[in-house]
């Protein structure tokens, strides 16, 4: 039986987890968590969204901005974070309407695909 979900994981490139934490940590204003330290020596961080965890992992060689495949962060106030996106220079492109919801899509630094999403 599937209890729920644990965690997800992104990737950024191998190297770049200043610029993720600047991003994801700083921007977005994600708090970051303590990896097991038999973990520390793959790179990466952990950071905590709500009661579960988002695992920035490291890889190289792939190309983030030919996929669908994200994450969607769901918000209180959805119009705050499209301003403080677009402050930071964060392109953002509207999401085909779904009943009950406003959202919206972005590409982080890394090219990952992410979706924030507020229920109406």
């Amino acid at each position: 039986m599937i209890l729920g979900l644990h965690h997800a994981q992104i990737t950024i490139p191998k190297g770049a987890e200043d610029e993720g934490r600047k991003f994801y940590c700083d921007v977005l204003g994600l708090p970051e968590m303590e990896k097991p330290e038999t973990l520390k020596g793959r790179g990466g961080f952990w950071l905590r969204v709500g009661d579960r965890d988002v695992h920035v992992g490291t890889e190289d060689g792939i190309d983030r901005t030919k996929t669908k495949a994200h994450i969607a962060y769901q918000v209180e106030d959805i119009d705050y974070w499209r301003e403080v996106l677009e402050q930071n220079h964060i392109e953002i492109f509207d999401s085909v309407p779904i009943p009950n919801f406003k959202r919206f899509e972005f590409r982080d630094p890394f090219g990952n695909r992410v979706e924030m999403i507020q229920e109406i």
